[in-house]
């Protein structure tokens, strides 16, 4: 219940409010386990991931450090949850911003992307070895060279996307009194698994670390493949990533997100994006590996609103998801 006599926090602005998200208890979709699940509810950042926290971190520390003035453009690749935590950042802070986007992205956030009056540049040819992501960080690059006074945030690579996350493990930390015994996290860039991992390494923790990764991902030696479901898996190699410092990796099916993302809205009243479905998947499978009793932690990464048309739609998961037909939720 909320507590109407508690005074409510007074932001300064809509960047304030990103971060110190609070911890839910998964009950339902885990009521036949063991073991106790949360989920952090990144969602409810301002623009709606967990990614509100890397764009305004790094755009931050390029200020401070003198990279960005107001006459600066800021290019990013991202067809997703990056692009809309930069154009909320970017449009407050006003700053011209340029995304670089593939096909895959969905009209809901190419519409919101509109809206925040960021420009967009779409690539239509993937690399032949990278991949969509490899033909977006490849114009990137060229964008960069030919527009005087631009700074690419590059999510991929700069040190401040896992510094980030130092921070949001800590705040799990304190929620569950430092009693964290697994900790799973969906992969792409692998800055939220990389900066989680420095901060339980550093205070010498026994939280156990599950990357959860996309079949067809490239991230730990896999197979490139066909992947549909948006926001975890890559391309190409992390540069973040130290296998040495988690426990163990699992993989996921698009069909594994679908099924999980659905669990979570009709067990929860939760709408997440693909990534988190995957998650969820992932710890059912993992469960015969985990201790009795112990508590698991996982990310809400993203709001599902903007995946009405796919993740959310039964009409567009027949068409597109292989064994779709199994799911219970399709004929109800």
């Amino acid at each position: 219940m909320i507590d109407l006599k508690k005074k409510p926090q007074i932001h300064a602005n809509i960047l304030e409010t990103s971060g110190n998200t609070k911890l839910l208890q998964l009950k339902k979709c885990f009521k036949n386990n063991s073991f106790n699940v949360y989920g952090k509810l990144e969602f409810l950042n301002p623009s709606g991931s967990i990614k509100d926290r890397i764009a305004i971190h790094i755009l931050e520390e390029a200020m401070n450090e003198g990279f960005i003035d107001k006459n600066t453009t800021i290019i990013e690749s991202s067809s997703g949850n990056m692009a809309l935590g930069l154009a909320q950042a970017c449009l407050y802070l006003g700053l011209k911003l340029i995304v670089v986007v593939d096909p895959k992205i969905n009209s809901h956030t190419e519409k919101l992307l509109e809206t925040y009056k960021v420009n967009i540049v779409k690539v239509n040819t993937p690399d032949p070895k990278g991949g969509f992501l490899g033909a977006r960080l490849n114009k990137v690059k060229q964008l960069i060279k030919e527009i005087p006074n631009s700074y690419w945030t590059n999510q991929y690579g700069n040190v401040n996307n896992p510094q980030t996350h130092y921070q949001t493990m800590n705040e799990i930390c304190e929620s569950l009194d430092h009693q964290v015994d697994y900790l799973f996290l969906a992969t792409s860039t692998c800055g939220t698994l990389m900066g989680c991992a420095e901060y339980i390494q550093e205070h010498q923790l026994s939280t156990k670390i599950i990357a959860v990764d996309a079949k067809g991902s490239v991230l730990f030696g896999g197979q490139p493949g066909k992947r549909l479901v948006p926001g975890h898996g890559a391309g190409v190699p992390s540069q973040f990533l130290e296998v040495s410092k988690i426990t163990d990796h699992t993989e996921v099916t698009d069909f594994d997100c679908i099924k999980g993302c659905w669990s979570l809205l009709q067990q929860e009243a939760v709408l997440c994006g693909g990534s988190t479905g995957g998650v969820v998947e992932a710890i059912q499978k993992y469960s015969p590996y985990i201790t009795e009793g112990s508590n698991c932690v996982m990310m809400l990464c993203d709001r599902g609103d903007r995946y009405l048309d796919t993740i959310y739609n039964k009409k567009w998961i027949l068409e597109n998801i292989d064994g779709a037909q199994d799911l219970e939720f399709i004929n109800e």
